[in-house]
């Protein structure tokens, strides 16, 4: 197809390069026009023996879709095959530089007035009209719709006449079918349209956008995401459905020229164009696009708050808005055609926009072929047997964390967790309230009836050490997502505003990844809000008022924790749809605890983790801890881990928390036994030995 089209053009080309033969051979003397003539009129009878022969290939042209875009007579539309001569052979370059006042290598303006007055002379039955053919020729290198758009432009210096004719930057190589580009336009890729998109397609936004498109007027179509991928998956999805391609670029919104290549190389290929814009950098306020020189309808793709449309053009704002449960059970399906079975849980596991959706299929299919055979992931499948999504989301995610985030996978299990009855059942609800997210609040429509709000929110409150973070991961571990671990200490700014736009970032990080949002030590955020006496009161007052309006709208599983409830303000506990108290554990928990963090091969005979259990009533992470520190003496010792070892790491748990140290736990036979017991034999010697040598020396 691109060859035929390549002909096509060169042989439009030869029939204005067969008049300039004739020009110069009328006007010139033999000698000085016979051989740049003789070479113009071999050049076109080669380009017209390569034409493509009748009937060989149906439709517009790049070169028709030009014209018809834009709107341009023939007069222009010879203009332009004439400023494109010299990009179609080097001679043709060279024998217009022959025949230009300053040496340029393109046409000038004067030779273009002389081949319409060698026009005029022979069409009008010797009546002369080249005044008014002249007029015409002035009129439109000054303000006819291709030099306004940019595809012709007069360069050079010096009388009108002896400036050049040239095109658009790569313009000519477009013509030719080639995918040329301009260096101010960079690309972007918007991707084919995705499944997935159906209802937002319906709605009165999006019907309006098609119509729009479909119209070819004049228009501004803005798309506005945080997720430039989300965005630019929408402008595909929009132009899909009004039968039209895309041509997507990065250019600067407030440079003519460059709109002008943008609106160019879109027509030259039938297709949209689409703007995609950067988000302003720090301090700069939003660009609005000189879109004057596209004829048609413009996407603009953009971060909120990064264009404002000029007031030149209608615009219309593109709403990206959420998708509904079954267009993100279909997107999982179409990206994941060889597990279908499992889109449903998918859907409900990882509700990713269908762009991500496609994206995170296309890691899980690249992972599994580069896994060899006989490893866990030789078919792209995670331990479970169904596709690794939150690996590859993971992986995908890593390098867009902001500072202060860590995602991690999770691994703990509920066999874990030590807790009441009353906590165990709280947070096995909330994983069943994010599992059946989508049946009870779409498919039963209770988000209509009851304005219920998507997403989990928990207050998880207890003292230090008694598995609040644990808790978060097992969570993570049974939604089957990653967690998204945010360093309290990395969000907190002295400067204003600063905070709520870290915490913005952090939660924007987890609605990507669809990971639990774990928060520690919560208070410090989301403490209770004061009566304003001085500045300070004011802006932290503000910045509790946007955290409780950002935890409104997460619509994922978030975590926080506090070692002090009583400092949270009260708005925030009627927002958590859980709140699950974690108190000291028991004697029969802290039993558990010891065998679950010191495994039985390890342990020496002389171990009672119910002396232990019953001797120091500590939180679990204090247990945890003497554990650790004992196995590393017993390490040190060669042999297993015993009572004296743990009961000298408990020690040390109770020397760094300040408190008195109940001392070594007391069993009949046991570890502790033995050792008071032989405390009280060394003082009872330290005594027989100090007797005599009072009565030696009385």
């Amino acid at each position: 197809m691109s060859d035929r089209i390549s002909r096509d053009l060169s042989l439009r080309a030869a029939a204005v390069a067969v008049r300039v033969a004739e020009l110069l051979e009328t006007t010139c003397s033999e000698e000085a026009g016979a051989e740049p003539a003789a070479f113009l009129r071999d050049w076109a009878a080669a380009a017209e023996r390569r034409a493509p022969g009748p009937g060989s290939g149906s439709g517009r042209t790049p070169l028709d879709r030009l014209v018809h875009c834009y709107g341009l007579g023939v007069l222009e539309t010879e203009l332009l095959l004439f400023a494109g001569l010299p990009e179609e052979h080097e001679g043709l370059a060279r024998t217009f530089r022959t025949m230009h006042p300053a040496g340029a290598p393109h046409p000038s303006v004067g030779l273009a007035g002389l081949l319409i007055d060698c026009a005029a002379s022979r069409g009008t039955a010797g009546a002369r009209t080249t005044a008014p053919d002249r007029v015409g020729l002035r009129r439109l290198l000054h303000e006819g719709p291709a030099v306004r758009a940019g595809l012709l432009a007069l360069t050079g210096d010096g009388p009108l006449h002896e400036r050049s004719l040239t095109l658009a930057d790569q313009l000519w190589e477009a013509l030719h079918g080639h995918p040329a580009r301009p260096a101010a336009l960079e690309p972007a890729d918007a991707g084919p349209a995705v499944p997935g998109l159906d209802g937002w397609l319906a709605l009165p936004e999006s019907v309006r956008a098609v119509a729009a498109l479909r119209s070819r007027e004049p228009r501004t179509l803005l798309v506005s995401a945080r997720d430039e991928t989300v965005a630019l998956s929408r402008c595909a999805a929009l132009a899909d459905a009004a039968g039209l391609g895309v041509f997507a670029a990065r250019a600067r919104p407030e440079d003519p020229a460059a709109m002008g290549l943008l609106g160019a190389h879109a027509a030259v290929r039938g297709a949209v164009p689409l703007l995609v814009v950067a988000a302003p950098a720090a301090g700069a306020g939003p660009v609005t696009p000189a879109a004057d020189r596209i004829p048609g309808p413009l996407l603009v793709c953009a971060a909120p708050g990064a264009v404002r449309p000029g007031p030149q053009r209608p615009v219309l704002t593109v709403p990206v808005g959420p998708v509904g449960v079954a267009d993100r059970r279909r997107a999982w399906q179409a990206a994941l055609p060889e597990a279908p079975a499992d889109a449903p849980e998918l859907a409900a596991r990882h509700p990713l926009d269908p762009a991500l959706t496609a994206q995170v299929a296309l890691d899980v299919r690249s992972r599994a072929a580069l896994a060899g055979p006989g490893t866990d992931t030789g078919t792209g499948t995670g331990h479970d047997g169904r596709p690794d999504v939150s690996g590859a989301i993971r992986a995908r995610a890593g390098a867009l964390l902001p500072p202060g985030v860590d995602l991690v996978g999770p691994s703990a299990f509920w066999s874990r967790l030590v807790l009441s009855a009353e906590a165990d059942g709280q947070l096995r609800d909330a994983v069943a309230r994010l599992r059946h997210q989508a049946l009870v609040l779409d498919d039963w429509r209770l988000r209509e009836a009851a304005r219920a709000a998507r997403g989990v929110r928990l207050l998880l409150t207890g003292p230090p050490g008694t598995g609040k973070s644990l808790a978060a991961e097992v969570l993570a571990t049974e939604a089957g997502r990653d967690l998204l671990v945010v360093d309290g200490s990395e969000l907190v700014s002295k400067y204003i505003g600063e905070t709520e736009k870290n915490l913005a970032a952090c939660f924007e990080a987890a609605e990507r990844t669809q990971a639990v949002f774990l928060l520690d030590e919560a208070d410090a955020l989301f403490g209770t809000r004061t009566e304003i006496s001085e500045a300070n009161d004011r802006f932290a007052n503000m910045e509790t008022a946007y955290l409780l309006q950002r935890l409104d709208r997460f619509d994922g599983l978030a975590v926080l924790t506090t070692n002090l409830r009583q400092n949270i303000d009260a708005a925030f506990i009627r927002r958590m749809d859980f709140v699950v108290e974690f108190p000291l554990p028991d004697e029969a928990g802290r039993h558990r605890m010891w065998d679950l963090h010191l495994p039985a091969a390890l342990r020496h005979a002389d171990v009672d983790l119910a002396a232990l259990a019953q001797c120091y009533p500590v939180p679990g992470g204090w247990i945890r801890n003497a554990a650790i520190g004992a196995a590393f003496r017993a390490a040190d010792e060669a042999g297993q881990v015993r009572q004296a070892h743990l009961a000298d790491a408990m020690r040390r748990e109770y020397g760094k928390a300040g408190r008195p140290f109940p001392g070594d736990p007391v069993t009949p036979g046991g570890a502790g036994a033995d050792r008071r017991a032989a405390q009280a034999l060394a003082a009872a010697a330290d005594t027989a030995n100090e007797t005599p040598t009072r009565k030696e020396n009385p």
